[in-house]
């Protein structure tokens, strides 16, 4: 598992420029809010206090969404950047029931921490930075701290089940990134190496969304399924077995 100090992301100018920019760079981030958002209260909300493992926080924007239709949250963020953790004090500064964890996913698999059991484990955009091998253990670190019935849920960006594909979800990525920056009134191409940096960087690491629905199975997971597609963007998850 790499370490995160070796990682673009432990510049804290890349990170920023990414945090920055995330609603353009992510396809159709606002509902892949809506769509956790909405997995939540169908699932989980239910007036009681839920317990929360935000893994890759980042700035804190996933368990920001969580407090907007549910204040009964305990959550526990999790970032290996000191720089997006601090952002998430930022965020956070008047909320209580917020622990900050700066541990990397190499941390949480080799140390087991943090060692709590919780209600909802989410991830957004940060699985995919770990290779086929270092994901089971992450899955499987995950079940083992999820409570009877509780739900794991990734957002996250896949690798196409067929070579074919890729090109054309390419370009559909481009095509997302173009419309948001001719909405912005966005003149200057800033973002036309974003799909090079992607591919070209050893930092991203997808695997088809099949073989990571069948790891989750083959872990235990159950009612295991995608949520949302768009081209290289998915939603998937499921559920620890109540008994």
């Amino acid at each position: 598992m790499k370490e995160f100090n070796e990682s673009r992301w432990a510049n804290a100018e890349f990170a920023r420029e990414y945090r920055d920019n995330a609603d353009i760079y992510i396809v159709e981030r606002e509902r892949l809010f809506e769509i956790m958002k909405s997995y939540y209260r169908h699932f989980l909300a239910d007036g009681n206090e839920k317990k929360v493992l935000d893994l890759g926080c980042g700035d804190g924007i996933v368990t920001s969404e969580l407090l907007s239709i549910d204040d009964h949250i305990s959550s526990t963020l999790v970032d290996p950047s000191v720089d997006m953790l601090e952002k998430a004090r930022e965020r956070f500064k008047s909320h209580e029931n917020i622990t900050y964890k700066e541990y990397s996913f190499q941390d949480i698999v080799q140390r087991n921490e943090p060692d709590q059991i919780f209600d909802f484990v989410v991830s957004a955009q940060a699985i995919h930075h770990l290779d086929t091998g270092e994901k089971r253990e992450i899955f499987t670190y995950i079940h083992s701290h999820l409570d009877r019935g509780g739900h794991f849920l990734n957002i996250d960006v896949i690798r196409p089940d067929r070579d074919i594909h890729d090109n054309w979800y390419m370009e559909l990525w481009k095509e997302w990134m173009d419309d948001r920056k001719a909405a912005l009134g966005i003149e200057m191409d800033s973002y036309g190496d974003i799909i090079r940096r992607y591919k070209g960087s050893g930092d991203n690491k997808p695997d088809t969304l099949e073989e990571q629905l069948h790891t989750l199975k083959e872990i235990g997971f159950q009612d295991v399924d995608c949520f949302y597609k768009y081209g290289i963007f998915v939603v998937y998850g499921g559920r620890k077995e109540e008994k």
